[in-house]
């Protein structure tokens, strides 16, 4: 099945991108160099292989008779864990896995609706959907393909198109919002819609579908109209403070970061680390070269506000989702070392890589004390933080 080739020859490119040289000689000697042109660490290599495969212990551990993970009716979790067990560097316990997965692909094709969406009620139904296309894509399955076309047209009705049919005269038009119990787009959201969406888009163009497409202008449109930069977003709102310039927030006018305080009567809002990195990633899957304006400005923010204590702006709130939107972001954008001339540079695969080593409880599981985002279920946090060390574990 073709989509299985596609999402594979994408993560063998991911492994391209971390793996950077491969071998270089050094002093006569072939040595395996990291992404960041260090010789690979192997000792933290074999401390993040055996967290990995703890952590998918506990998940196997930890599955419901029905096939899920968490909340029945949350199929989003079931989808990230099975994308956890599946992407193992090290492949161990193949066979015990097995029956596992196949349980749970065969709830999360339950979850299939008529109208396209993946969900069990009328609720956040594009996050669930986006969330667990990127599962479909993973395994092979005589349903999975119909599936996703039918995915895709799902996700692409939910993008917003306020006023005028057709212009983009809103300053939400062009994202996409949970669904039908949310009024506006967001841009977790939307994030999670365009990567389900690029890396299905072979289904499209195999079917010379030409109506089987996101307006990305207008998604465009809505990524400028979340970044703080006065040049491309003419809100009110809009902060001209140095710090928050080139961040993102949640949507135009709000910030889960909250407010300065008012300035001449204008409120500014505060930019924050998970979605200034969403920010970043939407802007890679739509096609913006690493030297454009506005991903030099996003990038220049994460610099300036690195932090593994955190999730900047927005304390502990969020922290596993803003660890995995960190691995992504800078792995696509092939940067190797993140920081500004105050913090220094980091090695940030090797920082973050010792941090969730740390983090990693005694039964293998990870746990964020602050329930935020649902994070206080292990289940969500172990298969962020296992998503997050199997694609660090490759560029170490």
């Amino acid at each position: 099945m073709k989509s299985q080739y596609t999402f594979y020859r994408w993560v063998i490119c991911l492994v391209l991108i971390i793996a950077g040289g491969g071998m270089r000689t050094v002093f006569g000697q072939d040595l395996p160099f990291s992404a960041s042109g260090k010789p690979i660490d192997l000792s933290l290599r074999m401390e993040v292989a055996r967290a990995i495969d703890r952590g998918n212990q506990w998940l196997m551990q930890h599955q419901s008779e029905a096939g899920h993970w968490s909340d029945a009716d949350h199929p989003a979790v079931t989808g990230l864990a099975l994308v956890a067990l599946q992407r193992d560097p090290v492949e161990n316990h193949a066979e015990k896995k097995e029956p596992v997965v196949a349980k749970g692909y065969d709830y999360l094709r339950s979850c299939a609706q008529p109208d396209g969406g993946i969900y069990r009620i009328e609720m956040l139904q594009n996050y669930h959907t986006a969330v667990s296309m990127m599962a479909f894509l993973m395994r092979s399955h005589p349903d999975h393909e119909g599936i996703l076309r039918r995915a895709r047209q799902f996700v692409i009705r939910g993008q917003q198109d306020l006023g005028e049919e057709g212009a983009i005269d809103d300053p939400l038009d062009g994202g996409i919002g949970y669904g039908t119990s949310y009024t506006h787009s967001d841009l977790s959201n939307t994030m999670h819609a365009l990567e389900a969406l690029y890396f299905s888009r072979h289904l499209a163009e195999d079917a010379n579908e030409s109506t089987d497409t996101l307006n990305w202008e207008a998604a465009l449109h809505f990524l400028e109209q979340c970044q703080q930069l006065p040049e491309h977003n003419k809100g009110e709102w809009v902060s001209r403070k140095p710090e928050d310039r080139g961040g993102f927030v949640c949507f135009p006018g709000n910030s889960k970061s909250g407010e300065h305080p008012e300035e001449n009567g204008v409120v500014a809002l505060r930019s924050y680390g998970s979605i200034s990195y969403a920010g970043m990633l939407s802007y890679i899957y739509a096609d913006l070269d690493r030297s454009d304006k506005r991903v030099e400005a996003v990038l220049d923010w994460l610099s300036q506000h690195f932090t593994l204590e955190e999730n900047p702006g927005m304390g502990a709130q969020g922290l596993y989702f803003y660890y995995h939107t960190m691995t992504k972001a800078l792995t696509l954008a092939r940067v190797n070392q993140i920081g500004d001339v105050a913090s220094g540079k980091h090695d940030w695969r090797h920082e973050l890589a010792l941090k969730l080593l740390d983090l990693q409880q005694g039964d293998g599981s990870w746990k964020n004390d602050n329930g935020r985002w649902w994070e206080g279920d292990p289940a969500l946090a172990t298969s962020y933080a296992l998503l997050t060390l199997e694609i660090i574990y490759q560029g170490l």
